[in-house]
């Protein structure tokens, strides 16, 4: 059941992990900013039987979320296995709740901190589920555009092999977001996985599109991108009919010997010499 004390936590996942103990309820999430939406989407992927979410939130939120390939996939295996939905308003949402049939906890923050404030008071809990099952009702569901990572894994292993997976999956697990531009971002990865398998542009470009992580025009340009910074080097392999497909490469000693979950360090460090 919801903790009918008021919770203090430092950490936000923790915070949220305790009020969402009870999986047998439905919780409505409201007006969740950045750090919160990342802490609920963090908890319900460490659950093995998380309970269902619906998470209303701003449109400038939803699409900060949007733009972090790590987080957007997560939240997208979620939405897939039915655990969240996600709904939008384009205004400002005046508190941050978590409310479930019987109670509703009012989320503060002050600096590192964040507090759950829960009450069960009946008329109270009433009127609150009234008005934000309304918003919800009418609110827009919002697109992620983004395909799960658990999809995207299990195409890589059929596609590519088991090897190329894993790869994929611990640059990904060491790169601290992709949301910011100065991090690789998941095209990146996909490409320094790809050389370090000496994969061809062609075969990881039409799985990258076909699978939704992005379009072979957005994979060529990332490939010029490392080409010009010299972390990737590309050879022509000559096909039956047609122009030379383009087998890549590592072309730094520092990336052919790194581990994978070293290399997005060691990959960055050099393209920020480059810059």
């Amino acid at each position: 059941m919801v903790p009918s004390q008021p919770i203090a936590e430092i950490s936000k996942s923790n915070l949220l992990d305790k009020i969402l103990e009870d999986e047998s309820h439905d919780f409505l999430c409201i007006g969740f900013n950045e750090a919160l939406v990342e802490a609920l989407i963090t908890v319900l992927e460490e659950r093995d039987d998380p309970p269902t979410v619906h998470l209303l939130a701003t449109t400038s939120v939803l699409r900060w979320v949007r733009d972090d390939f790590d987080l957007a996939s997560g939240a997208a295996d979620l939405v897939e296995s039915g655990t969240l939905s996600i709904q939008t308003e384009e205004g400002a949402l005046e508190n941050q709740l978590v409310i479930s049939g019987g109670s509703v906890v009012s989320l503060v923050t002050a600096s590192e901190h964040s507090v759950g404030l829960p009450t069960e008071h009946e008329e109270f809990v009433g009127a609150v589920n009234e008005k934000w099952t309304d918003r919800w009702n009418q609110a827009e569901e919002f697109s992620l555009r983004t395909p799960g990572r658990s999809r995207i894994e299990e195409s890589l292993n059929e596609e590519f092999g088991l090897e190329v997976e894993t790869d994929f999956r611990a640059m990904l697990d060491a790169v601290e977001n992709t949301h910011s531009d100065e991090n690789l971002d998941v095209v990146d990865i996909c490409l320094l996985v790809a050389a370090k398998h000496e994969l061809l542009l062609y075969d990881i470009s039409n799985w990258g599109e076909e699978v939704g992580v992005a379009s072979k025009a957005t994979f060529s340009r990332g490939k010029t991108t490392l080409e010009e910074n010299g972390l990737i080097e590309t050879e022509k392999v000559p096909i039956d009919v047609g122009r030379p497909r383009l087998r890549l490469l590592l072309s730094k000693d520092e990336l052919q010997d790194a581990d994978m979950d070293a290399l997005p360090d060691v990959a960055q460090r050099l393209l920020s010499k480059a810059a």
